[in-house]
């Protein structure tokens, strides 16, 4: 059999534009949808045309007219796609309705990959307003997914290390604090880190394999389940500087939510269920729903290597 042909819908985001790349280095015939909403934003538009470039293929289709987004998906075997679901960026899960429409319409997609590339959203029933309405408009997604018969896989990336490692896991920055850290509780949660490259590459790795058909897969590789204090270790010996360590209670965490605006809210909240209920460790995965157990090949990268980048 031949590779599949890959429709990236969300191909300019932060996920998006690696899932591209992955997809062109491992030899499939990529499609990228480019959407007419994009108006002035030069920057997508430039990195479109980077992919064009780099032998993907546009094809231009908006959720404002289902005919092309029909007609969009009649081109690939594969659609995966990548619309953020983070709420200081944009939030669009639910347009994946009116994809799913089309690919049910069109009838001819082997696989459908929604826009997951988080948390598990049916492991998170419990999970806190506001922040919940993520994992709720996932699981809206899924079931509309399988209600239409729609072969599927969903990948369970866990935590992009750009938001989480380079920070050690800080709110409101990106990179390492200087001086002092903030622990939540105790530190010893164990949380599931990823560099954004190698979940693209597992994801396009999936794509075309019978193992993955229909189920959720997550990556979790064994080497990237660090708790945040093992985290704060592998910097300070990489940048030889010690850091004062404040601890930050649950009931203090919790209550720093009140006064932030809407996005920050979630952001607590996302930050609660990793860091205090270990929401991301706290079940077992099997060897056979497993990216790096999957996938042996694939050399992925530890995060003392990741946040050397740092220095």
């Amino acid at each position: 059999m031949g590779k599949s042909k890959i429709l990236v819908v969300g191909g300019t985001g932060y996920i998006g534009r690696r899932i591209v790349k992955a997809s062109l280095a491992a030899g499939h015939e990529t499609y990228v949808l480019q959407r007419p909403e994009l108006g002035l934003d030069v920057d997508k538009l430039q990195m479109l045309l980077s992919f064009k470039k780099q032998g993907a293929r546009l094809v231009e289709g908006s959720f404002n007219d289902q005919q092309s987004l029909v007609d969009a998906v009649k081109k690939v075997d594969v659609v995966i796609c990548t619309m953020s679901g983070v709420h200081f960026r944009s939030h669009n899960l639910l347009l994946q309705l009116k994809l799913v429409d089309a690919i049910k319409e069109a009838g001819n997609v082997k696989r459908f990959l929604p826009s997951e590339f988080g948390m598990d959203p049916s492991r998170m029933g419990n999970a806190l307003e506001p922040g919940r309405v993520t994992f709720d408009e996932k699981v809206v997604v899924r079931k509309a997914i399988e209600a239409a018969n729609i072969p599927f896989t969903y990948l369970v990336a866990n935590c992009f290390a750009g938001y989480f490692v380079g920070n050690l896991s800080q709110l409101e920055r990106l990179t390492p604090p200087k001086d002092k850290v903030f622990v939540y509780g105790d530190g010893n949660v164990k949380v599931v880190y990823n560099d954004e490259d190698d979940i693209a590459r597992y994801t396009i790795k999936a794509v075309d394999d019978p193992r993955t058909l229909n189920k959720t897969i997550y990556v979790r590789p064994e080497d990237n389940i660090l708790t945040q204090n093992q985290l704060i270790q592998k910097w300070e010996k990489i940048s030889g500087k010690k850091l004062e360590k404040i601890s930050i209670s649950e009931q203090d965490f919790l209550a720093s939510m009140k006064g932030l605006d809407f996005a920050g809210q979630v952001g607590v909240g996302h930050f609660y269920h990793i860091f205090y209920e270990g929401c991301l460790t706290n079940f077992q995965v099997g060897e056979e729903i497993e990216a790096s157990k999957l996938y042996p090949e694939v050399e992925y990268t530890r995060m003392d290597n990741y946040l050397k980048i740092y220095v």
